[in-house]
Parts: C-alpha cells; structure tokens; sequence
C-alpha cells in the first residue's frame, strides 16, 4: 500500500431522497478530491437510509447511482466505498459498493451479519462473503455496520491481505462507545487501518451518532468527527503498519488449529 490521504464522509441521510443525498454526495466527494484524498468512505445505505416501504424502489436507482460514482472515481483519482441497497433476482441486498479510480467495480460486498434487532434478516438477503478486493490503493476490506461486531471477519480479511478496512455504518447514538471501542479493536487486533464512517442526524425514533474515525493499526486515532455532518481526512502512512507488525508479529504467532477446533457451545479436554 503506498501512503495515501483518506477520508470519512459523515451527513445526514434524507430518507427515500435518492437525488438530495446524491448532491450530498457529489458536493463532499469534490471538496475532498481538491484536498488530494485517494480514498472515501460513505455512511450505510446513504442514497436513502432503510425506507422499508419503498426499499425495492429505492435499489432500482442503485445501478444509476453506481455509475455517477464511477464518472466521479475517474475524475477525481477516488476509491470510493459505501453502502447501497441492492436488487437481484427479486432480493434486496445491503451491499456496499468499492469504486476504484480507474472506474472499475472492484467489490460489491453484501452484509453478511443483519442486525435482527431491527429486522433486517425479515428484509434483506445476507451476505456470505468477506468482502477483501484489490485496487489501484492497495488491498481493502469492507464491512456494513453490525458486521463491526464480528472479529472474525475482520481477522479474515487481515490474512486475505487487507490493509485498509473501511466500514459503512449507520450506528446509533445510544451504543456510539461501543463504535469507537470496536473500531480501535479491530484495527489494533488485526494491525491495519479502520475507516469507519457513520451517519448522523436523526429520523423518527433514532439519533445516528455520527463520530466517524479513522483509525492507525497502533490504535491512534487519527481523526475522528463530531456528532453532526463533516468531512474528516487522515494520512495513512504504509510504513508505521509494516514496523508494528515487524515489532509485534502476532500473524506469525497464531495458532489457528486451536480456533479452527472452537465451535459454539465446546469447550476443550483441558478447560
């Protein structure tokens, strides 16, 4: 990975307004495009937030959308990445979309962990692929929201070559700690770089809690915003992730076969 400015763009989601967040969008991706930024990361479902009722209407605006992001990566030199609700074969995906500046789709990543406590397994398909791709930036891993949650995936992506994961999110207020908290942890835990960006604002009954942060692999915080709209950047620097992993290697020091033994509900002869 070479040394890169990359960026979090945290705004209210307008839901259902495909063309209002579309401007949103553009008008962020210019301005950050003029700071030198390579690489952006969009909220969860940001071209409409989760208007259940018109969701199928929603994703049809997706492939349109997908390409304007595709103009824009060109013009501007971008990896973009967010979320988008995704049509196929009569099933809505959550599927965050990787943009590479040469305007190829290098990954469509569908949520492999739906948040049940909102019903998103009554509505969306799931995923059942780690989302790891390659781009002209480097290797990137790509998470939505609830997935944050699951070291697992994220110490997947890390042994498929990752260096960079970004997460869409659309994280609410109340449990915003554990946000920050499991953002540091897996960047620390995989020794890589974390991007996580949120949505902020609220709608009907929740306040999305914003503090989107982009994350060293030692764990500092390199810039994280506040709880309403802003554009946060940070310099992802190869260099420091190389000496931390050479200082500490914990790659080398795993012991997968006693993992892969672990399922849910064992416990080994010696416990």
């Amino acid at each position: 990975m070479e040394d890169i400015i990359a960026a979090c763009c945290q705004f209210a989601i307008k839901p259902g307004d495909v063309d209002a967040n579309m401007a949103r969008v553009e008008r962020a991706l210019s301005e950050l495009a003029q700071r030198d930024c390579r690489l952006a990361v969009l909220p969860e479902m940001w071209s409409c937030s989760f208007p259940y009722p018109i969701l199928s209407e929603m994703a049809e605006r997706t492939p349109g959308i997908v390409e304007k992001l595709r103009r824009i990566a060109v013009e501007n030199r971008l990896v973009i990445a967010g979320s988008l609700p995704e049509a196929d074969s009569g099933t809505i995906f959550n599927t965050n979309y990787v943009l590479d500046s040469t305007g190829e789709i290098a990954a469509k990543y569908r949520k492999v962990h739906l948040f049940s406590l909102y019903g998103e397994h009554l509505r969306f398909g799931k995923g059942e692929w780690a989302g790891v791709c390659s781009t002209s930036l480097g290797k990137i891993g790509v998470m939505i929201c609830y997935d944050l949650r699951f070291p697992e995936l994220a110490r997947r992506m890390a042994l498929e070559g990752a260096e960079v994961i970004c997460v869409s999110a659309l994280w609410p207020e109340a449990r915003i700690k554990h946000w920050s908290l499991l953002l540091q942890a897996r960047a620390v835990e995989n020794q890589l770089f974390v991007l996580g960006c949120n949505g902020c604002g609220s709608e009907e009954k929740i306040t999305w809690g914003g503090t989107s942060a982009i994350i060293s692999p030692l764990g500092t915080v390199l810039s994280q915003a506040g709880p309403e709209e802003e554009n946060i950047l940070g310099a992802l620097q190869a260099r420091e992730m190389e000496e931390f992993r050479k200082m500490i290697p914990c790659f080398a020091d795993r012991a997968p076969s006693v993992y892969v033994s672990y399922q849910h509900g064992e416990t080994s002869e010696k416990s």
